[in-house]
């Protein structure tokens, strides 16, 4: 939504609906949005801002308050996870897990505990290894404000949020990736991980996620991919054909798992439009739609 000339929230959804799409995730509880999502059953994944959090960790109230203002006042919408910071780094990690307490715990007061899962989206920078994904491990930097995040969402029942990006993987170096492993058209095992082939650089970054977080002695939280996607113009290999490749081929692959969970991921590509008011290269180019609610490409959602 870092646009200003998007089309109303109303035009938005019937999008949605239209293009089979039965989730979307919002950064914040924007009113117009939700106004027009309740009723429809499309689920919704809705976070509380970076620039927020830190108070609803120093206060139990406040919380309470921005549950009632931003979920609870909204009771047709289907609810699915409130996302408590995205991609949160330096000193703001310190009032994630506490953020997330006072939330969960407001939640529970209002009767919506069992029904909405309280997570945050770490950002693809927090992991220092992607390959081979049984060696997936975090950054050093990031391994101790993660680790009691994931002791929260174990205790919980709820996944980690992933964002991740083999575009930007790719890019960062391409000289040592073939463009197939990024894209899902490699024709056959590119990674060898003991008895494991990865035929691309999505599930093992899902699985390093997996890894490290059972490196750090936490097993068995899911993982939700929360933003993944490919941009269509503004940089190395941005074009309209590989966006379409990338993201159509995720849409046929999630659903048949990876090479050591055999069960669909969860998974949110973004985005749904071109955000012009975003900096100038390809974070203006990840749309699935123009503003003008065109397609940038062709795309099925099954």
């Amino acid at each position: 939504m870092s646009a200003n000339n998007l089309p109303p929230a109303s035009t938005v959804v019937r999008m949605l609906r239209d293009n089979g799409i039965t989730s979307v995730r919002l950064y914040a509880p924007d009113s117009a949005a939700l106004a027009a999502l309740g009723g429809t059953g499309i689920s919704v994944m809705v976070g509380v801002p970076n620039n927020v959090f830190p108070g609803l960790a120093t206060s139990a109230p406040a919380a309470a308050a921005w549950v009632g203002a931003n979920i609870k006042a909204h009771p047709a919408v289907s609810f699915r996870y409130l996302v408590v910071g995205n991609e949160v780094a330096g000193s703001d990690t310190r009032y994630l897990v506490p953020a997330m307490e006072n939330v969960r715990r407001a939640l529970a007061a209002a009767g919506l505990d069992g029904a909405i899962k309280v997570t945050t989206a770490i950002s693809q920078a927090t992991i220092a290894v992607h390959v081979p994904p049984s060696a997936g491990e975090f950054t050093n930097v990031s391994k101790p404000f993660l680790l009691p995040v994931l002791q929260f969402l174990k205790r919980t029942g709820a996944p980690l949020l992933a964002n991740l990006y083999p575009y930007f993987l790719y890019t960062s170096n391409p000289r040592n990736m073939d463009i197939g492993f990024a894209l899902f058209t490699a024709p056959g095992t590119v990674v060898r991980d003991g008895k494991y082939g990865y035929q691309n650089m999505f599930d093992a970054s899902v699985d390093a996620v997996h890894a490290a977080g059972e490196r750090l002695g936490v097993s068995g939280v899911d993982v939700v991919v929360s933003e993944t996607g490919w941009p269509s113009a503004g940089g190395g290999a941005a074009s309209v054909q590989n966006a379409r490749t990338y993201n159509q081929n995720l849409v046929n692959h999630v659903g048949k798992g990876k090479p050591r969970r055999p069960r669909k991921v969860e998974t949110y590509v973004f985005a749904m439009f071109n955000e012009n008011l975003k900096e100038n290269g390809v974070e203006q180019n990840w749309g699935l739609f123009y503003p003008n609610t065109n397609r940038v490409y062709p795309i099925t959602f099954g």
